[in-house]
């Protein structure tokens, strides 16, 4: 849970409690009696592929600065996945795509975020860093920096993505992605409970 101190409907300090009728303990206004939710957050993005070659983002800003992404970022309000997705991939890439459907779903729950990931086809050949990212470069399988990805949840998802091609049927994953405990590296975190449905 997040901390919070002070309500923002009315300014008044909190307490934590589980309110009538609820299960969890919540952020409640001593003054207003307002209920502060707090939920995951969702991460949406694009693996852009080009033949046989997928499209990567070297970050300029933390966390994991210098090292190699997937397009993806913050969902915001008033958008759909495939909207954000498409969205994170120009401001990172500035790479126009089409969705082709649905690749790997994660839960992380030790960060409350849930991360969605969709296979997309590149367009054209004109991308270029964004704000976000200082290189962005087309890898074939042999030639990714597999050692210097970002996040553990990008590198399943092209784990997944070049076996499924190789088995030439593209499937929708799903999985929970746990960081052990002690471990400060989010490349270290495992996948647990794992199941494919072939589509």
């Amino acid at each position: 849970m997040t901390q919070m101190n002070f309500c923002n409907h009315c300014g008044g300090r909190l307490t934590i409690r589980t309110p009538d009728g609820d299960t969890l303990p919540r952020y409640v206004c001593l003054s207003c009696g307002s209920i502060h939710y707090q939920n995951p957050k969702i991460v949406a993005g694009c693996l852009p592929v080009w033949e046989n070659k997928v499209l990567l983002c070297r970050r300029s800003i933390e966390p994991r600065l210098g090292l190699w992404t997937l397009p993806a970022g913050f969902m915001e309000n008033g958008e759909t996945l495939a909207d954000a997705a498409m969205r994170e991939t120009v401001e990172e890439a500035n790479a126009h795509v089409s969705i082709a459907s649905l690749f790997t779903l994660f839960n992380l729950p030790h960060i409350n975020q849930v991360y969605v990931m969709f296979r997309a086809q590149l367009l054209d050949m004109d991308f270029y860093p964004g704000d976000e990212s200082s290189e962005v470069e087309l890898f074939t399988e042999e030639q990714i920096p597999w050692d210097e990805i970002a996040f553990a949840t990008i590198r399943e998802t092209l784990n997944l993505y070049f076996a499924d091609r190789q088995s030439g049927q593209y499937g929708v994953h799903m999985g929970d992605i746990i960081k052990p405990q002690g471990v400060n590296d989010a490349r270290l975190a495992r996948l647990e409970n794992h199941h494919l449905q072939n589509q």
